[in-house]
């Protein structure tokens, strides 16, 4: 007997049979209606097939646009498939909380989830805890941020892939900033988290437009994704390099820190600035000008692309094959379009 349900058992006696089976029955009738939801689905056994699966979508910082984006998405569509599945919708409170991203995957697992959909704010701190939930016998799907390969083979695991080519989406608006600059001008790269597979992806993908343009780098520095970190690194990197014509963000919060950098430095107008992600912020400054170009990786149906995997791999209609999704440029001329 489960412990929920030992307020809705009867014990019959042989000299009170018929009252206490009249009181059974009257228990029995009120005993349901307010069990525990998640009672439906055992945590011992994920992926039972008798209720509605639950989905864990577990993401980084919920402050940063981009991933509020993503959770209202994944919230759009379970309540137009509802009938399909049940969300559960996590966050960290910035994208180094590594161990509270750990502590969620391991929430989920005694929850007993059925499926973990993944932005993982570290390439490699995250695998041990996604190798447990499958151990679990949780259908593991990565979305975002890519986990270290390396690290994967090393623990003899495997999670499919879902998301852009960073470098390719990178590379498409440098390519876009070189148009404006010249062979022999200078650049700054303001770097995301460098262990996430994610950052390390679109750094390449602007050093490659950059290269191929004859164009340098004079400094490259991380900014931990973070605004305000961009905002002084930018600063710095304007005052020990006043050759500098663009600064190149591998997200839209440092993007948004460059461009107040460039404001504060009087230089409005003489310095480019691009990011990646297309958030709102960004949507207005590429409108206005101020800043030049960003990618759009569709934060809205990055989980949805996710999610639609798991049910996929749960009724046993794919496999655990990577899937790249779109990025594409934005420009004032594709908003304006």
């Amino acid at each position: 007997m489960k412990p929920d349900d030992a307020r809705c058992a009867t014990v019959f006696l042989p000299s009170t049979r018929p009252f206490i089976l009249a009181l059974g029955i009257l228990l029995a009738a009120g005993c349901s209606s307010d069990a525990p939801q998640d009672a439906r689905i055992s945590p011992s056994s994920p992926g039972t097939s008798s209720a509605k699966p639950r989905i864990a979508l577990v993401m980084k910082s919920l402050a940063n646009e981009f991933f509020a984006t993503m959770a209202e998405g994944a919230k759009q569509h379970q309540q137009t498939h509802a009938g399909d599945y049940e969300l559960i919708v996590n966050g960290i409170k910035d994208e180094r909380d590594l161990s509270r991203q750990v502590a969620l995957m391991d929430e989920m697992i005694a929850q007993g989830v059925n499926a973990i959909v993944i932005a993982p704010a570290d390439s490699k701190a995250l695998v041990s805890a996604c190798k447990r939930a499958q151990e679990a016998g949780i259908v593991v799907v990565n979305i975002d941020n890519k986990l270290d390969a390396q690290v994967l083979a090393d623990q003899g695991t495997k999670v499919p892939f879902v998301g852009p080519d960073n470098r390719a989406g990178a590379r498409k608006v440098a390519e876009y900033l070189a148009t404006r600059l010249k062979k022999g001008d200078q650049v700054g790269l303001l770097e995301g988290i460098r262990t996430a597979f994610n950052g390390q992806q679109r750094k390449l993908g602007f050093e490659d437009a950059m290269q191929s343009a004859g164009i340098s780098i004079a400094a490259s520095q991380t900014a931990q994704w973070e605004m305000d970190q961009a905002n002084r690194i930018a600063a710095a990197m304007l005052g020990e390099h006043p050759q500098i014509k663009a600064l190149l963000s591998c997200n839209d919060s440092m993007a948004l820190g460059a461009l107040a950098a460039v404001k504060s430095a009087g230089r409005s107008g003489e310095v480019f600035v691009v990011g990646f992600d297309n958030i709102t912020a960004i949507q207005s400054a590429i409108k206005d000008g101020s800043v030049l170009a960003t990618a759009d990786q569709h934060a809205d149906q990055l989980a949805v692309y996710g999610i639609e995997l798991a049910l996929k791999m749960l009724r046993h209609e794919a496999p655990a094959a990577d899937t790249t999704t779109p990025v594409d440029l934005i420009t004032a001329e594709t908003l304006n379009h």
